[in-house]
């Protein structure tokens, strides 16, 4: 009896902490979830706020908006690209490092791009954008040229696989066409294999004809019943057929 409540201490012990587990998992998914929409809600009203500062502001504070909304769309292309195409090529791996090397640096000079948006002293900022715009430019050039190459890797071996699916589908075409690859005989063009019915007595083309002239071919037989017609008394029946009514006179 003492095994038994113990064993059923230990089950109920056991579904406990499966449940807390369950829980905690649960949990940590939702949060996580929750802070992933928050976070593409903050990055897409920062896009909106951006793209506004570029088109409607002159000056400083346009061209840093400018600099920061190129900056994170080619980043952030690149790594979406790079991302979906390491789960199908693994060989992407050491792009996508390389890709996450280069992120501190897109992500030290977003920061200082939004810094430089709030300074207050428009003159400094504008000694500084030649040089802003040069570190824009090559990590927008690193980036854009590991995205290009991945894609032009995808796009390589999607050829690759199709020109490899038609040879295979124009050797089954040919396979399931065999009877084109047999020579035809001469004196039947078009007919593949088929007997010279002008050949020899023997082939089995010429027994019709043979047949014909002599009352000894199958030939004779329909020449004869097309010019007399058959005595219904031995015509042979078939079980499905009517038999014929005997006239009657009045």
């Amino acid at each position: 009896m003492e095994a038994v409540i113990l064993i059923l201490g230990l089950l109920v012990v056991a579904f406990v902490a499966l449940g807390i587990y369950v829980s905690v998992k649960v949990i940590r998914a939702a949060s996580r979830g929750v802070d992933r929409t928050i976070t593409q809600a903050r990055r897409a009203v920062e896009d909106t706020t951006l793209r506004a500062k570029s088109y409607g502001q002159v000056g400083v504070v346009g061209e840093l908006a400018q600099l920061r909304l190129s900056l994170r769309t080619s980043m952030r292309a690149t790594q979406e690209a790079l991302q979906t195409g390491v789960t199908e090529d693994a060989s992407l791996s050491e792009s996508l490092g390389l890709f996450q090397r280069l992120s501190v640096h897109g992500r030290e000079l977003d920061d200082e791009l939004k810094r430089l948006e709030r300074e207050p002293d428009k003159k400094t900022v504008s000694s500084l954008l030649p040089g802003l715009k040069k570190r824009t430019g090559e990590i927008t050039r690193s980036a854009d040229s590991l995205r290009w190459a991945a894609r032009d890797r995808a796009r390589q071996f999607a050829d690759d696989d199709l020109a490899t699916l038609n040879e295979q589908i124009d050797v089954e075409a040919g396979a399931l066409r065999h009877w084109t690859t047999e020579e035809p005989v001469p004196g039947v063009p078009g007919v593949p294999g088929a007997q010279d019915r002008t050949g020899a007595p023997g082939a089995p083309g010429n027994a019709r004809w043979q047949g014909q002239g002599n009352g000894n071919g199958p030939g004779d037989a329909g020449i004869a019943e097309a010019i007399t017609a058959a005595d219904p008394r031995q015509r042979t029946t078939y079980p499905w057929e009517k038999s014929a009514r005997p006239e009657t006179t009045n």
